[in-house]
């Protein structure tokens, strides 16, 4: 099965995310000219800073005493000082995990960093402050860059479906095997990051490296809050109790926005990706899909995917089109017949054999193998 590092080989070896890149880099170049240091505390590393180049260097949103912050200004580095009073940290070096955007949830799930950087985003929204918004452009540039090192490297496979997917349900079971299937393929499962058939495909992957009864077990246990409404604490906290009882499982990611801010990110995605813009968020969970992408029944929002994934498929901007599976015959044809529109854009072209429609969950990994090869 694949790993994912919690770290990946970055892109552009000049970017300092921690201290301990920092300390090595310092220790090992003897310079800091021209790296690009990312949200690391240099409060306790004045001496180095007193002591080494950084000419050219760009400090983002690092914390540091006044007078390392003079010297390094004199060198003619650029220094963008840390943002005060904002629940989220817009020059973030890596994406998420799900202890970080839930914490503080015994006290209430309106207490995590997640919720109050939703209610951050609904209140600055409204009053259109070009401050507000340009720290939410760096935010989720930030993030971007940071999925794009975890992610080098990884074949991902998207798995795409809607929100109102209830746990206890045979549908939230079948998304959640395909998840360990695909997880057990050595495939990097990547969602919407959201409740409903995007986490069971998140839970999926998390199970992935237990045996098989574990996940029987955390279905079981999960449909005692079976939504996220009307409590997100309750719902958030049985997902946390699993991961408790069955700790260390698989990698996956997830992709979600404060823009739905009423819908909580999942916490079994080991990594999360969060964006205040949805346009951002829809495209780069697509773009990064270089191994396929699965579609569960969904409603709007999954039709959207579909054919903002099919696009580029069809005029082949990012090179191959890469494999569609569309699951359940009856939803894609008939409650809503997005299959016979896709058909016919793919006639005569090379997308036409990279889709595929099935009727069961089950076999999406066959599928996707048949339209790999």
């Amino acid at each position: 099965m694949q790993t994912m590092p919690a770290h990946a080989a970055h892109h552009n070896d000049r970017e300092i995310e921690t201290l301990e890149e920092f300390d090595a880099t310092v220790t090992a170049r003897g310079t800091l000219a021209g790296f690009r240091v990312q949200a690391v505390d240099l409060t306790d590393r004045t001496r180095e800073l007193l002591t080494t180049d950084t000419a050219g260097a760009v400090f983002l949103g690092c914390p540091m005493r006044e007078d390392a912050a003079a010297k390094i200004r004199t060198d003619g580095a650029l220094v963008f000082p840390p943002v005060p009073g904002l629940p989220f940290d817009p020059y973030r070096g890596l994406v998420y995990s799900p202890d970080e955007l839930f914490a503080s949830l015994t006290d209430g799930y309106e207490n995590t960093p997640d919720a109050r950087a939703y209610a951050w985003f609904q209140r600055t929204k409204a009053d259109g402050d070009i401050y507000a918004s340009m720290l939410r452009a760096v935010h989720d540039d930030s993030v971007s860059d940071a999925l794009d090192e975890l992610l080098s490297g990884a074949r991902v496979v998207g798995v795409m479906g809607g929100h109102a997917m209830g746990r206890g349900t045979q549908a939230y079971e079948g998304a959640a095997r395909l998840g360990r299937e695909l997880a057990r393929a050595g495939f990097t499962v990547a969602t919407g990051g959201g409740p409903g058939a995007m986490e069971a495909a998140n839970l999926g992957a998390y199970a992935a490296p237990h045996g098989d009864e574990m996940l029987a077990d955390a279905l079981r246990l999960l449909a005692k809050a079976p939504k996220f409404t009307p409590s997100i604490t309750e719902w958030a906290s049985v997902a946390f109790e699993v991961r408790s009882r069955w700790p260390k499982g698989g990698r996956s990611v997830g992709i979600p926005t404060w823009f739905y801010g009423h819908e909580p990110p999942n916490p079994f995605a080991s990594h999360i990706a969060k964006y205040f813009a949805n346009a951002t968020r829809e495209d780069g969970l697509l773009a990064r899909s270089n191994a396929g992408v699965v579609f569960l029944p969904g409603a709007a929002g999954t039709v959207q995917e579909i054919f903002d994934n099919a696009t580029p498929n069809y005029y082949e901007s990012r090179g191959e089109p890469t494999p569609m599976v569309l699951v359940d015959r009856t939803h894609w044809t008939e409650k809503l017949p997005t299959w016979p529109l896709l058909k016919s854009l793919a006639r005569d072209r090379s997308m036409e054999s990279r889709i595929a429609l099935v009727d069961r969950i089950e076999e999406a990994p066959a599928a996707l193998k048949r339209l790999s090869d």
